[in-house]
């Protein structure tokens, strides 16, 4: 499915991360001629990793304040969901709507025996019947394809790397370790410990931005309609700018999870975006559809 290489793409920057957190544990065991702090950062990383992924899904409905749904609440949902579904042979998922006129969808939990995927009560109002198929199609295959694991992991081993660089950079100003025999090796790693956390974010996005890709591909792939997720992505791009989310901490940490960026374009710039432009989404769509695919 994956025909622009976004799972070769995903390990690469998969390889580059883990290859960050390395440097950054030599420049601590240099900085501090001691590599217990490489243990302790990734027992953290380790347990941070497997809270995220296990309570990925109520960490995600909690910020969105959303809550179950049953069939005859919402039996457009539940229909193209059990379609989608049985089409894909996995179970069907616990569905959700959002109580927010904010349009945007979102998938979760740990693996399809454990999915979750939820609707606001905004993108159901603002997408036809075809659109909305496209939509879930697409949060299914997040869920098919691994991605809450993929970035759950991403999250956490940036957030180890954030962790680490602050304390060797604390470290620095407050006096730190004055019996450094290798003044050359500590100065490289505070340069790492500056570098690393910005590089490990940049990393993290591009993970999540590619996921967003293959999700589209392959959610068009299943519904067999992109134009219908295309359209549905340029009507989110509307409806999104009409009614933005507020960021805050919560939001923030689950907004890569949605199908489109729920804040307003100024409240955060293109570089930090978690998500790719809607316009080449929409493009990659249309030509899957005409038989040509933009590079």
């Amino acid at each position: 499915m994956h025909n622009h290489f976004n799972g070769l793409k995903t390990a690469g920057l998969f390889g580059l991360i883990f290859g960050l957190l390395l440097a950054l544990g030599w420049a601590a065991a240099i900085y501090f001629n001691s590599s217990v702090f490489i243990l302790v950062f990734a027992l953290i990383g380790v347990a941070v990793t497997f809270y995220s992924y296990w309570n990925s899904d109520k960490l995600a409905i909690k910020a969105m304040h959303a809550f179950p749904v049953s069939e005859t609440e919402a039996p457009a949902m539940y229909r193209i969901v059990r379609e989608l579904s049985t089409k894909a042979g996995q179970p069907m998922p616990r569905l959700y709507i959002s109580p927010t006129e904010a349009p945007n969808a979102f998938a979760t939990g740990r693996n399809p025996q454990n999915a979750a995927v939820c609707c606001t009560q905004g993108i159901l109002q603002l997408l036809d019947e075809r659109e909305l198929r496209g939509v879930l199609g697409h949060e299914l295959m997040h869920v098919y394809n691994r991605d809450i694991l993929t970035g759950s992991v991403a999250a956490a081993i940036a957030g180890v790397i954030s962790t680490v660089g602050q304390m060797l950079s604390f470290s620095a100003m407050f006096g730190g370790n004055r019996d450094n025999d290798n003044p050359g090796g500590a100065i490289a790693g505070l340069a790492m410990a500056f570098i690393a956390p910005i590089a490990a974010m940049f990393i993290q996005l591009a993970i999540s931005r590619t996921r967003e890709y293959d999700a589209d591909e392959d959610g068009a792939t299943l519904t067999g309609d992109p134009l219908a997720l295309a359209s549905a992505l340029a009507k989110l791009e509307a409806g999104v700018s009409r009614a933005p989310l507020a960021p805050n901490k919560d939001l923030v940490n689950a907004s890569h999870m949605m199908i489109a960026n729920p804040f307003r374009a100024q409240d955060i710039s293109r570089l930090m975006a978690t998500h790719p432009p809607m316009a080449d989404r929409i493009a990659r769509l249309q030509g899957m559809a005409t038989g040509y695919r933009p590079n």
